[in-house]
């Protein structure tokens, strides 16, 4: 029933993923119950020796596998405990030292055997990275990755899902009264995958909007074998959620979903086309081998889970140190979470430790003195401020680190022998000018050392900063009361919006080699496609052109580094023409996204020889191909205008006719403003260019840092508020007192204004006047311009006859309520300059 399939559901049981694999792990440390009492022989060999120390030591543990693969035991006796050489000698029959990953070791706990976590994968997670610790700290290093021949079959024709104009109608004709009831006392699926359900869990395909319930029940529909659906198979084989018998239930959604496929056409292939053979997904090579550096890695987060509220933590460092999702968080595809605010139901998302297994950060840190923590990420905007990314925190003011965001910044806070009351205020920011945090997929990385203080690196490559005084300060009184946390903080007062793709907390702080080479191993599951063109006339047999492709989101899918390679050592291909390469998917050549269209070069032998592996490299240029189906029912396959011989003549599609009516009058709509504001960053910029003065001044510097949010990000004059130009009047008031305080640059820009010392009456004479309102008109208000303010109009409104002009209102009282000496003299220049360079004449353009 309901209840025990939610049961499941929070165990988190899923299948074998594969995924890049990671190196060397000596911070390792063994499981509860398992001590270092080996009595036997010596091991014969330093492999030996890194076999015992990384996966001997961390499985014979009789919670894991000592309790059954042990001398007298289960077959192959793998962790016996008296003889770790004959241990060694059982594991070699059932590990793959080319590929730890597909190791049977690896492949049975996948499957269900004796894992020792409530999620099959992460036990398959951590049992690929003891194993490849101990190849790779046995002197193995990094492998690559074997490439063999895929299974050869050709294109065929498909089905597709239609547009949601189409495809939600005809969703709610068939399969929607299926997973819904509507009978809020009998509820079928909307009991869990509603908006509106109490426990709201995605994807809402029994949700009340049809579109919405469209979009998320495509991915678990299968429209060339609809047997194979998710929403099939998770009731006929898994028992999820029945609300009667099993076997009806799935039979009944089988029949809805044949039903839903059986209006939609298939698409045949076209016949003209000159193409490669087709795979799925799922026939690529898994691409590992050893690519990231994680020698001293003490929590690993990869997201593989896909499902259930525990993110594991893989890194083989016990106490694992484990995460549970909380709040408005999704999964998304091709391995990420994504956190989200509150939609009224859920409470802000956030990803959190316990307080005792996160101890074990503060542990490990402690005791080497620096640390890293390193980040694939995708921020949602580049607005929100004092939004943290990964914190090891007690509160929104309490922390003993934090990586995070603050618009277009990235921030690190670290708590030291100089941080008061565990605030750790002290902030290392990223250099705003430079806006390195974009809304896309990011690599970042913030170390720190006790000799070098505080780095942040961004896809592979130091940030500029605002200088770090960390430097020399110590790691020491760190909290083990706090908790790690991802996406907020554990008093959800710090929420970040974004996708979250990876995490890693180091002990050490990494090198610049070294997060060069995690940023170069990318992240997420990815897999090399061979694309099969050895049947094509004019090309070698065992011929292939290989993507490196993966699964970017729960949108699309992520093709790059198209290469062409021949998998027969003997042969060595030479005037291979390869022109107009475009990617195919379901039947057709997709629509958008054809980043190959105009290729055009020709694989010679002098090319082919030159690489030792044997590749030639087609295009350096990445795309992004929308997904259908989803990665187990997405077929592709690469048509050519030439490859070898055969050529085919490649003709843009003609568009369909525009529907009957369609060139009707266009609708009258408001006329779009011809001028527009200034944001932001502009403001800043267009204000040091006005005053001469520099940005990085530091009264300046900080009221920018204060009062960026409350100006215009976008430009759209319409938009205009009156808590804006407040933002705007504050800077504009602090770069001018920046500019008359300083003697040179005051001289230069009021050239011809000699009083700055003077009383008022005596600085603002006749002549007074006419220096400071040429000044303001030379360096502020513009020149030559078709509407600008003309010096009587600036005159009129500083020195004018009326009490309402400035000057008429900063000397009242002068000789009586107020002292009108030289330094009265100044304010009233501050002033002036300050009005003016707030007003429209700045802002607009």
């Amino acid at each position: 029933g309901w209840a025990a399939a939610a049961v499941l559901a929070l165990l988190g049981l899923t299948g074998c993923l594969g995924g890049a694999e990671t190196q060397t792990n000596p911070g390792a440390s063994t499981p509860t119950g398992t001590t270092s009492n080996y009595t036997g022989p010596a091991p014969a060999s330093a492999d030996v020796q890194a076999f015992r120390v990384y996966v001997w030591e961390n499985l014979r543990a009789p919670n894991r596998c000592g309790q059954c693969h042990v001398a007298g035991g289960q077959s192959p006796q793998f962790v016996r405990s008296d003889n770790v050489n004959l241990a060694y000698q059982a594991a070699l029959t059932i590990v793959d030292r080319d590929n730890p990953g597909q190791s049977q070791m690896v492949t049975k706990v996948a499957g269900g055997h004796n894992c020792w976590e409530s999620s099959t994968q992460a036990c398959a997670s951590i049992l690929t990275t003891y194993l490849t610790n101990w190849l790779q700290g046995g002197g193995g290093g990094a492998t690559d990755v074997q490439l063999f021949p895929p299974p050869l079959k050709d294109p065929g024709a498909t089905k597709t899902f239609p547009p949601a104009s189409e495809g939600a109608a005809l969703y709610a004709q068939t399969v929607y009264p299926v997973v819904w009831s509507g009978n809020s006392s009998a509820p079928r699926c909307e009991r869990c995958h509603s908006e509106l359900a109490n426990t709201p869990q995605q994807p809402y395909f029994a949700g009340a909007d049809i579109e919405v319930a469209y979009e998320g029940a495509k991915p678990k529909m299968n429209l060339t074998d609809p047997a194979t659906s998710r929403l099939v198979v998770r009731l006929r084989d898994e028992h999820h959620n029945c609300w009667s018998d099993c076997a009806s239930n799935a039979a009944e959604v089988l029949a809805a979903i044949q039903a839903f496929a059986g209006q939609i056409p298939t698409t045949e292939v076209d016949p003209a086309l000159v193409l490669s053979k087709a795979l799925n997904l799922t026939d690529g090579i898994v691409a590992s081998g050893g690519a990231r550096y994680d020698a001293d890695t003490i929590a690993l987060y990869m997201f593989k889970t896909g499902q259930g509220d525990t993110v594991y933590d893989i890194s083989g460092v016990t106490p694992a140190l484990n995460l549970t999702l909380s709040g408005n968080v999704d999964w998304v595809g091709g391995w990420g979470v994504q956190v989200k605010p509150s939609d009224g139901v859920l409470a802000d998302g956030k990803a959190q430790g316990d307080a005792t297994s996160s101890d074990k950060l503060r542990s490990l840190i402690e005791s080497t003195g620096e640390y890293s923590i390193e980040a694939w990420v995708v921020p949602g905007n580049v607005t929100q401020d004092n939004a943290n990314i990964v914190s090891y925190s007690g509160g929104a003011n309490l922390r003993n680190f934090t990586l995070g965001q603050d618009m277009y910044n990235y921030q690190a806070f670290n708590r030291t022998s100089a941080s008061a009351d565990g605030s750790a205020d002290d902030v290392l920011s990223t250099d705003p000018d430079a806006e390195v945090l974009q809304a896309t997929l990011q690599h970042v990385v913030m170390t720190y050392s006790p000799v070098d203080g505080r780095k942040i690196y961004v896809n592979g490559v130091l940030a500029p900063d605002q200088g770090d005084g960390s430097t020399g300060a110590g790691i020491e009184g760190w909290d083990d009361r706090y908790a790690l946390v991802l996406g907020n903080d554990v008093d959800r007062q710090r929420l970040w919006e974004g996708v979250i793709k990876l995490v890693a907390i180091h002990k050490t702080a990494l090198s610049d080699v070294q997060v060069a080479q995690n940023f170069a191993a990318g992240v997420g599951e990815k897999f090399y496609l061979l694309f099969s063109v050895g049947h094509i006339d004019g090309v070698p047999d065992n011929s292939y052109v290989m993507l490196t492709v993966s699964q970017y989101d729960s949108y699309g899918y992520l093709f790059s580094e198209p290469t062409f390679i021949n998998l027969d050592p003997t042969v060595t291909p030479d005037g291979v023409v390869v022109r107009g390469m475009r990617i195919g998917m379901n039947g057709k050549e997709v629509a958008v996204g054809q980043a190959y269209a105009m290729l055009d070069t020709v694989i010679s032998a002098a090319d082919y020889s030159a690489d030792p592996a044997g590749r030639v490299k087609l295009s350096d240029v990445g795309t992004v191909i929308a997904l259908e189906q989803g990665p187990d029912a997405d077929e592709f396959f690469l048509s050519f205008e030439q490859i070898g011989n055969e050529t085919n003549v490649h003709v843009e599609a003609t568009p369909d006719p525009l529907p009957l009516g369609a060139l009707a009058a266009p609708q009258t709509l408001p006329a779009a403003p011809t001028i527009g504001l200034r944001t932001f960053e502009e403001i800043n910029a267009t204000m040091a260019a006005m005053t001469g003065v520099d940005p990085q001044e530091s009264n300046v510097k900080a009221t920018y840092q204060l009062v960026r949010l409350q100006m215009p990000t976008v430009e759209n004059v319409e938009g205009f508020l009156s808590a804006h130009q407040t933002g705007i009047a504050q800077l504009a008031i602090e770069y001018c007192n920046a500019l008359v305080n300083d003697g040179g640059l005051r001289a230069s820009f009021f050239a011809g204004f000699s009083g700055f010392n003077a009383n008022v009456s005596t600085a603002f004479d006749a002549a007074g006047q006419d220096a400071v309102v040429n000044a303001l008109v030379t360096h502020i208000t513009g020149q030559n311009l078709e509407t600008a303010l003309t010096p009587d109009q600036v005159r009129e409104e500083l020195f004018g006859a009326a009490d309402t002009s400035l000057f008429n209102k900063l000397t009242a009282g002068c000789g009586t309520t107020v002292t009108c000496d030289g330094a009265r003299t100044q304010t009233i220049l501050k002033a002036m300059c300050a009005s003016t360079i707030a007003s429209a004449a700045m802002l607009i353009q």
